[in-house]
């Protein structure tokens, strides 16, 4: 009976894989990564904090974004 259920417990861990690699080849397909120059202006989303209890809820007109900032330099 163990040997069935460590058996059964790797086919499950070899599916997981192969699920996890086809998803990640559609992913990468749209994803395109982001770079920003120095001397670009950006605008930060906001979001609210996790474990933070608001006393008013968020409204339709509440802003999404702030900024714009501009980049000043380049870290790493």
């Amino acid at each position: 009976m163990i040997l069935e259920t460590i058996d059964k417990i790797k086919v499950i861990k070899e599916r997981m894989k192969t699920a996890q690699s086809r998803q990640k080849a559609y992913v990468d397909k749209w994803r395109k990564p982001l770079e920003f120059e120095v001397g670009d202006k950006i605008f930060l989303k906001v979001s609210p904090m996790k474990g933070v209890v608001c006393i008013s809820k968020r409204s339709k007109l509440d802003p999404r974004y702030i900024g714009s900032f501009e980049i000043l330099e380049k870290i790493g």
